[in-house]
């Protein structure tokens, strides 16, 4: 097993704090509930390879249960311990209690089409709530994963956005979304009958950016294969980010072919200062110079996400200055995912109309863009693009 899949125990948390977060033009807008509250229960999914191993000498295991829990773990999606039958009965209690603390709790479950889409909330060790959607297609599962509680980007058309950052998950809670997710695809516990988690977008709650050490981790293991990981290949992961171009080179770095997703929502800086607030730390051109420079590493197109809002960036001088912006580098290297706009509680933005949406798509495509209108799954229980705002519900 890799000894470096994981994170250390010996190394501090990032703080979530972009770069520049403590000066210059931006800042992460803190929730109110933001503190260091101490840090989650160690899991195994924190763990590397020599922590586990020194954590099991210390309850008197040998070194080969390691790789019986990293089996059970990975290739089968089990934490119930006192299942356990290939380990001897008198220290499976023990291992749970080291290894498996609860991370996250069920909360409620909110479902949608006829049951191929499923909204859960958790409660963190701390009380904090998050939230992650299962959504099954015909040909595929995606689970969408949440990285921070709430986000500190302030895009003000996001309910994730309005809540402020708490703080950051840790590699552990991450995990375990996807966990709990594969064992009810496998399981049958989703509408459908059993089959197989196939796809993770790092598109919930949080900046994957603001949290990057966690979120590797994460990757590195939902992508390994068993015992290392849960099999689930690194190209069927996308890593979504509002435009922190540290974080877009440091991943282009990593060697791992997952697909980067960049929530741009304008073509130009004046109306990206107003829609996210991050551009004012790197613009537009910043930010498209490191996405391709992500793809010209990767070989892996971009995605460019666009949450088209009525009469604020959905004209026709929008798109073609996006399909400009983008042509400019000279190759096919961006899919541009329109997203109608998800309606958020209070909010003054709104969707676009049906026939503005068409005509985006139309000049995209007419300029050589390869364009396709986002999938809104899960509106009608606040679980589509920027609608998670992680609330208790009766």
């Amino acid at each position: 097993m890799a000894a470096n899949v994981n994170n250390s125990t010996n190394e501090q948390p990032e703080t979530g704090i972009t770069p520049g977060g403590t000066s210059g033009a931006f800042r992460d807008v803190l929730s109110k509930d933001h503190a260091r509250r101490g840090k989650p229960p160690l899991h195994f999914a924190d763990m590397s390879d020599d922590e586990r191993i020194a954590k099991a000498k210390e309850i008197g295991l040998p070194k080969f249960r390691v790789k019986q829990l990293a089996n059970h773990y990975y290739g089968h999606f089990d934490i119930d311990a006192e299942e356990f039958s290939d380990f001897p009965a008198a220290r499976r209690a023990d291992a749970a209690e080291t290894f498996f603390p609860e991370l996250i709790h069920e909360v409620t479950r909110q479902v949608a089409d006829e049951g191929a889409t499923i909204k859960t909330l958790w409660r963190l060790f701390d009380g904090s709530l998050i939230e992650s959607v299962l959504m099954r297609y015909p040909t595929r599962t995606t689970l969408c994963i949440s990285s921070q509680v709430g986000c500190g980007m302030g895009c003000p058309f996001c309910a994730t956005g309005q809540l402020g950052l708490t703080r950051n998950m840790s590699a552990g809670e991450i995990v375990e979304q996807v966990r709990v997710a594969a064992k009810a695809m496998r399981d049958g516990d989703v509408a459908g009958g059993p089959g197989r988690l196939s796809n993770i977008v790092f598109m919930g709650m949080g900046e994957p950016m603001g949290n990057y050490r966690s979120v590797l981790s994460a990757v590195r293991q939902i992508s390994a294969m068993p015992p290392e990981g849960f099999g689930i290949s690194a190209r069927n992961v996308t890593v979504s980010t509002v435009g922190v171009v540290p974080g877009i080179r440091k991943l282009a770095a990593e060697g791992i072919p997952v697909r980067l997703a960049v929530s741009l929502h304008a073509p130009s800086d004046e109306l990206r200062d107003e829609l996210v607030p991050m551009n004012k730390r790197f613009n537009t051109t910043q930010v498209l110079d490191a996405a391709h420079d992500y793809y010209l590493a990767t070989k892996r197109r971009v995605s460019i996400e666009y949450a088209l809002m009525r009469g604020i960036n959905d004209q026709a001088e929008h798109a073609r200055l996006l399909a400009k912006r983008l042509n400019h580098y000279g190759d096919d290297w961006a899919h541009v995912n329109p997203i109608p706009l998800n309606p958020i509680e209070g909010s003054k933005w709104t969707a676009s109309k049906p026939e503005d949406e068409r005509r985006f798509l139309q000049i995209l495509r007419n300029a050589g863009i390869t364009a396709t209108l986002r999938d809104t799954r899960g509106q009608d229980i606040d679980g589509a693009c920027g609608q998670l705002a992680a609330k208790e519900r009766d």
